[in-house]
């Protein structure tokens, strides 16, 4: 029993060794550089994504603010009219 726990400590070290050998060849070093280099690429995209579509929303935020504010010109320009008919229609019952 402890012959195949030496076995696989043994294993394991080799194993654990040989792996960092390969973690730090210089054949990993260019995928991992390559790899680097395509998430970057991938921020940049989205980067640019982002700026786009913040730009369109303070677009719409604009176009919408200008069509609330002619509505309350509308509005404010109706009330003013339906007053001057109410004041209209009171003096015509003085009269």
């Amino acid at each position: 029993m402890s012959w195949v726990r030496s076995r696989f400590l043994a294993y394991g070290v080799l194993l654990g060794t040989a792996g960092v050998k390969i973690l730090t060849s210089d054949d990993a070093k260019k995928v991992y550089t390559h790899c680097t280099a395509a998430v970057m690429r991938g921020v940049n995209e989205v980067a640019k994504t982002y700026e786009s579509l913040k730009e369109n929303c303070e677009d719409i935020r604009e176009d919408a603010e200008a069509i609330n504010e002619q509505r309350a010109v509308e509005k404010e320009a109706k009330m003013i009219a339906d007053a001057r008919a109410v004041l209209a229609a009171a003096e015509d019952k003085k009269a």
